[in-house]
């Protein structure tokens, strides 16, 4: 699947040391043939340019933020009050901590401004849960979902029969 020339995902961070997190949330998009923009937008280096990130983003066509940030991570819930698209926050973690920082401020939202939220450095899901929601209206979109998951399925019973096969041969 071919990716159109107006992206439908934004993946935005709040520096781009975030990208090595968010790499895999962009990987997952190329994947699925799923247009999307990658910009540093942070809540408190460049708040100006957070607001109209949020307050443009649907008129230009995006359908879902994808927002990692980690430390304080305000950016997903800021960019969420600020826009009706949905929102998916990935925390990412620091080097001095581990990210519960930043998941526990991503998923404290306050009722009204809801945030999806993965898990602490959960960028692959976070592309996955972007493709799902397009995928709620695209057929193209929804059909690359199930061939993935029956390639996960595959996948696990490959790994079960080697189990298995290792599991025997020390009973022998």
């Amino acid at each position: 699947m071919a990716e159109t020339s107006a992206p439908l995902v934004g993946v935005i961070m709040g520096s781009d040391s975030d990208y090595s997190v968010m790499a895999d949330a962009v990987q997952v998009l190329r994947e699925f043939g799923i247009a999307h923009e990658v910009e540093v937008v942070s809540a408190h280096r460049t708040p100006e340019k957070m607001v109209q990130y949020a307050r443009e983003a649907a008129g230009r066509g995006i359908r879902v933020i994808v927002a990692g940030a980690g430390g304080a991570a305000h950016l997903p819930g800021m960019v969420a009050s600020m826009t009706t698209l949905p929102v998916i926050g990935v925390p990412v973690p620091l080097a001095k901590l581990d990210g519960l920082d930043s998941l526990l401020s991503i998923v404290q939202m306050p009722g009204g401004i809801p945030v999806a939220t993965v898990s602490i450095g959960g960028a692959k899901n976070a592309g996955l849960l972007a493709a799902r929601i397009l995928g709620a209206a695209d057929p193209a979109v929804s059909q690359r979902l199930a061939e993935y998951a029956e390639g996960l399925t595959a996948a696990v019973g490959e790994k079960n029969a080697a189990l298995q096969a290792r599991v025997a041969a020390e009973a022998s």
